[in-house]
């Protein structure tokens, strides 16, 4: 309100720096949503929701809104295949587990590449797990920093850093989301480039 008000009673002058003002405002805005959304999820809060999900439309629906904002990026998202997976979990907390994710591999695509999601069901020791993954075609990172993207505050100086690079809490926001799911998120350089996420979750 503050901002449209000067915007009424100054010159055009002051456009710019009103505009830079809106951006800055919406950022810290974005922190503070991200930083409290953390905290509950370190402090076991909000409690686990478990219901029976079928995981492949909880995907594809991310990935929908996903390539929304991708297209005005000029990458997309593309779903590869998804396997009729259904999970026992929190389907808003997986869901924002999907979408930091998802966002997190779109803010490093390159233009005109596409983000690849897929999910497969597979068995293994007489258990069933629903393995997602999601794949971009950015420059990867560095092997010995892997283990340290899904802490927060945690970016990378060079290998995947833009001027319009996050802020270090999208990973770990997701990373807190699977494992409140019973599940596993882990990370590796994709062959032929790109980083390749994958999560774990058990099979209803």
């Amino acid at each position: 309100m503050a901002l449209e008000l000067a915007r009424t009673e100054s010159s055009a002058l002051a456009a710019t720096a009103l505009d830079r003002i809106q951006r800055e405002s919406e950022r810290l805005n974005e922190l503070i949503e991200r930083l409290l959304k953390l905290a509950r999820l370190e402090s076991g809060q909000p409690a686990v929701n478990a219901k029976l999900i079928n995981f492949a439309d909880l995907v594809r629906e991310a990935a929908a809104d996903a390539d929304f904002e991708a297209q005005s990026l000029g990458a997309r998202v593309d779903c590869r295949s998804l396997g009729n997976c259904r999970v026992l979990a929190d389907a808003e907390l997986l869901r924002s587990a999907l979408d930091n994710v998802l966002r997190n591999a779109i803010r490093y695509s390159p233009q005109g590449m596409a983000v690849e999601v897929s999910l497969r069901c597979q068995q293994s020791l007489g258990a069933g797990q629903a393995v997602l993954q999601v794949r971009d075609h950015g420059p990867g990172i560095p092997e010995a920093e892997l283990e340290n993207i899904f802490r927060a505050f945690y970016r990378l100086d060079q290998s995947r850093e833009r001027g319009t690079g996050g802020i270090g809490l999208g990973l770990a926001i997701a990373e807190r989301s699977i494992r409140l799911n019973r599940g596993e998120i882990r990370a590796a350089n994709a062959d032929g480039g790109g980083l390749m996420i994958e999560i774990e979750l058990p099979q209803a």
